[in-house]
């Protein structure tokens, strides 16, 4: 079969999939982004030789308990609603899971710059685990919430600007690329093929604000800016989990993480700016609540 053909295919198979199971039900999108964690973990131990029955026993387990406790809670309120405040702890329980995922994805953004780092530490392969692959996963189901129930607006939305930021670097890259983002780690990125996608990005959060989105009334004011802001984010951040990502298939020597979708490669490849950029939007959430 034609390559480009294959990529086409497979590529539409994936996204009626997403898409499908996002506005469906909450049900279908989480336990659809629990089979991509699951092939992510797989993916992810193959790339840097950890032992995959434990990992993926850990990254399901921790998957499913913390999206039952935050999002299935209301007959577990009323149940311990004498003993304690059930929506206090699970507020705190999301800060102290960002808090470890925004450090681990620090230490992510460093191993960029070793040089000499060809073999990672058992113990940093298990952070990796932890931070880099599957609280990401939580922090998406999180995001899609909202302020209060399931929108899968808002992670379409996100998707949208993750999937206009890459087909405009890439194509602005492509055409009027020279100078290289981080040659080292991936030759065909370039600084014009960034800002390329950065700006396409951010007027596809502004179309979003307008015509897609209905704006929270306590931001409807500053719906635009937010979303643009949250381009900002997936523009910088997405490209950044994208180098990550390649960093590890470079130690491993692979091209691809896996061959699960014909002419893309793995979910990590499908994936890899999503869960970085997941952690950094929810934190942004936080923020602006907190500021209102």
């Amino acid at each position: 079969m034609n390559e480009t053909l294959k990529r086409t295919i497979s590529g539409a198979v994936y996204i009626a999939l997403l898409l499908t199971s996002i506005l469906f039900s909450t049900e279908s999108f989480i336990i659809l982004f629990g089979i991509f964690l699951i092939i992510a973990i797989y993916e992810f131990c193959n790339l840097v030789n950890l032992g995959k029955v434990f990992s993926i026993i850990f990254g399901i387990l921790l998957y499913t308990v913390i999206i039952l406790v935050s999002h299935y809670n209301k007959e577990t309120t009323a149940f311990f609603n004498d003993t304690l405040n059930l929506n206090t702890n699970i507020q705190q329980l999301d800060l102290i899971l960002l808090a470890v995922t925004i450090v681990i994805s620090i230490k992510c953004i460093l191993f960029l710059f070793y040089d000499s780092v060809q073999k990672i530490s058992i113990s940093s392969k298990y952070l990796y685990l932890l931070g880099y692959i599957t609280l990401p996963f939580v922090f998406i189901v999180k995001i899609s919430f909202g302020a209060n129930d399931y929108n899968p607006k808002i992670i379409i939305g996100l998707f949208i600007l993750i999937w206009t930021n890459d087909t405009f670097a890439y194509l602005v890259g492509k055409s009027i690329g020279k100078h290289k983002l981080f040659e080292r780690i991936s030759p065909k990125k370039t600084i014009e093929g960034f800002l390329g996608g950065t700006l396409f990005a951010s007027f596809a959060g502004f179309l979003i604000s307008k015509f897609y989105i209905q704006p929270n009334p306590e931001f409807s004011n500053k719906s635009i800016l937010i979303w643009m802001i949250i381009a900002l984010i997936v523009s910088i951040f997405g490209t950044t989990g994208d180098l990550i990502e390649s960093k590890f298939k470079r130690i491993a020597g692979v091209k691809d993480s896996g061959a699960i979708m014909p002419g893309h490669g793995g979910v990590l490849d499908r994936l890899d700016s999503v869960i970085f950029v997941a952690p950094v939007i929810f934190l942004f959430y936080q923020i602006l609540y907190y500021v209102s």
